[in-house]
């Protein structure tokens, strides 16, 4: 069996066993873009907290994110813990959409995605996975997203036992996965709800959907 075999038949037995996951979790674009910067070091409970806060707040909309203080937002989603870096990272982000295309994320969906994803690495404090979280929910870019989730998973079913980077990574499922966004985001969502239950640091296999001989699923 192939490495694209293997990989599609996994996504297939996690698919009809867990159920589409439905991920990322967001009424808009930009909902999606705030959480994927809110999420960094934090649990997705304590965005949800900030996410609420700022919908009671009335700010989640671009125009109203670029005139907000940095400390008044800051107060706004401290629940998402280190708020003071998260704001001046929300703020970095939004004056690129708010000075640079016209205030709306619709204008930055339209950039080819090797652009784009250039454009948001260079934005302060917006890394590989947080960059592509936003390329791949937010603005629907076939760029699979890397998580210790990922490596963990790749590792315990060994399906690439080398110590590559992120890039290195992401090349190996995007080298042996067609470039589709809904097959990016429901295997990537679907490891990240396998890794929760069974995949953990102390993997726990009973009852796993690929419990048994790893090399042969």
């Amino acid at each position: 069996m192939t490495t694209k075999q293997r990989l599609l038949k996994i996504f297939n037995i996690l698919l009809t066993s867990f159920g589409k996951r439905n991920w990322w979790p967001g009424e808009t674009p930009l909902e999606i873009v705030v959480g994927a910067i809110l999420t960094q070091n934090t649990s997705w409970k304590n965005v949800e907290k900030a996410i609420k806060n700022m919908k009671n707040e009335g700010i989640l909309d671009v125009e109203r994110l670029y005139e907000i203080s940095p400390e008044k937002l800051s107060e706004i989603i401290r629940p998402s813990g280190f708020f003071n870096i998260k704001s001046k990272r929300l703020k970095n982000i939004i004056n690129v959409i708010y000075n640079k295309h016209n205030a709306t994320i619709e204008n930055i969906e339209n950039i080819k995605t090797y652009t784009l994803r250039n454009l948001l690495l260079s934005i302060n404090g917006i890394g590989p996975e947080t960059a592509d979280s936003i390329l791949l929910y937010a603005l629907n870019k076939p760029v699979f997203v890397v998580d210790a989730y990922t490596k963990r998973f790749l590792k315990n079913h060994n399906l690439y036992n080398g110590d590559g980077d992120y890039h290195e990574i992401q090349k190996f499922f995007m080298d042996n996965l067609r470039p589709d966004v809904y097959v990016f985001n429901e295997f990537h969502a679907l490891i990240v709800y396998l890794c929760q239950i069974h995949c953990r640091k102390v993997p726990v296999c009973s009852g796993c959907p690929l419990e048994g001989d790893k090399d042969r699923i």
